[in-house]
């Protein structure tokens, strides 16, 4: 029998020493097996038990078998019914398919019959729930492909993605760390017209280098020291929709010139392979780097830059655009906090605008979740958590020796200000509410 995750079956059938051989011969260590006599009983055990597949009798003494099944059905739904029969009719089998049996068996029937019944309908159960995380994970992706903010910066960056998903040439994305390079990717997937096909990602710095390849383009039986089978790359599983080369600045120049291979040839070959598959897959690529400096220095490609860089979309810094901290802010606040009524004070979106943001969209989505959960009132102050610290408390001193005055107090906490604000004066400035001139002037005391 092949191996297999945890799961539960179910015996309905009056015939009790039947059950109970059943029950002995499909037991194992992942396989629970449960037995029930009567549709009443059966039905319990369905509603109060998850259960995978069910082995129906057709006739019971409280029921019959099609009519049971979409009971069970409703109480577990996606469980998989075998029906099983002491009187082969074709209109029999025809009764219990149309009420939602996965399968049908006649009695008498041999042992190793059943057993092939069943390990088919646990395997469809699987591909089933992988199917569902799937879905559920393209629908997800697909909710979380928005852009929150409409300063002149993003408008442009979503004219640009508009454009992307009405075409198929590759596409490249730039910008900081952190201010979504991501989530442009997956909109341009989104929109497009291969929404409904996979949406594959792959960072290429997290990968060493001998396994970027063979995670790319697969690899056959024998091609390296431990390759025991074959294993399709990711160009194939993303085959019909989009492969996306997340720091792609960080790819090996030999791979370089095979993804350069790929993007002219539409082919594809695994590693060991003698075999060169065709290939219906866009392209899109992001990097951090300045891939004007890797050209220079002759790290990156130049026919491969030009090559990917038929559109490319800059995605603008959080610093340059304040104007979208309160939306983002609403934004990361009603996603973190599940219905509940969250406050984000005036003062302190006021302190997160001035600050600097060098983790971008990415640091202020984390600061929020952080927030979030450590709120007790329902008012949230994020920009104590910054950069992983806390805004300065100044606790009582334990004797009248550790008393400051009170411009070591304000010294204290200009500097910690002036360090959150990336020691950028203006913004300083503008969170304590005081003068550009006064602050200098007292950072050149405090210096003296």
């Amino acid at each position: 029998m092949p191996t297999e995750s945890a799961c539960t079956l179910l015996v309905i059938d009056d015939d009790l020493i039947l059950g109970l051989a059943l029950k002995d011969g499909m037991a194992g260590p992942t396989r629970e097996v449960l037995l029930a006599t009567t549709a009443a009983e059966g039905l319990h055990v369905c509603r109060s038990r998850k259960v995978d597949v069910v082995l129906l009798d057709q006739n019971l003494p409280d029921g019959e078998g099609t009519e049971l099944c979409p009971k069970i059905l409703e109480a577990n739904d996606g469980c998989k019914i075998i029906f099983i029969t002491g009187y082969p009719e074709f209109s029999h089998a025809v009764k219990a398919i149309k009420a939602g049996a996965f399968d049908y068996l006649s009695k008498p029937f041999e042992f190793d019959e059943l057993v092939l019944v069943v390990d088919r309908a646990l395997k469809t159960r699987a591909l089933e729930r992988v199917e569902a995380v799937e879905k559920y994970r393209a629908s997800r992706d697909s909710a979380e492909a928005v852009f929150v903010g409409g300063g002149t910066g993003m408008r442009e960056v979503e004219h640009l993605v508009s454009l992307a998903a009405g075409e198929e040439v590759p596409v490249l994305i730039t910008g900081e760390t952190g201010t979504g390079k991501n989530v442009a990717a997956k909109a341009i997937h989104y929109r497009g017209e291969r929404r409904d096909a996979p949406f594959v990602s792959i960072n290429c710095a997290a990968l060493p280098e001998n396994l970027i390849e063979a995670e790319l383009f697969g690899f056959e039986r024998g091609a390296f020291t431990g390759a025991t089978g074959s294993k399709p790359g990711l160009f194939e599983v993303a085959e019909g929709g989009t492969l996306f080369l997340d720091e792609i600045g960080e790819l090996p120049l030999q791979l370089q010139a095979k993804l350069l291979g790929v993007l002219e040839d539409r082919m594809i070959r695994r590693l060991g392979g003698t075999v060169a598959r065709p290939l219906s897959v866009r392209i899109l690529a992001a990097t951090n780097l300045d891939l004007a400096m890797a050209l220079r220095r002759k790290i990156f490609r130049e026919d491969l830059f030009y090559r990917l860089n038929v559109l490319q979309i800059q995605l603008p810094p959080l610093r340059d655009r304040p104007e979208d901290l309160p939306a983002l802010c609403g934004w990361f606040i009603r996603q973190a906090a599940r219905g509940r009524e969250i406050h984000l004070p005036d003062d302190e979106l006021a302190m997160l605008r001035e600050y600097h943001w060098p983790g971008n969209v990415r640091e202020l989505k984390n600061i929020i979740e952080r927030a979030v959960i450590l709120q007790r009132d329902g008012t949230i102050r994020p920009y104590r958590l910054l950069s992983g610290g806390e805004m300065p408390v100044f606790s009582p001193p334990e004797s009248e020796e550790n008393l400051l005055p009170l411009e070591k107090v304000e010294e204290r906490h200009i500097r910690f200000v002036l360090e959150r604000c990336g020691n950028n004066f203006t913004r300083t400035a503008k969170v304590l509410q005081v003068g550009l001139s006064t602050l200098k002037r007292k950072m050149k005391r405090y210096t003296q």
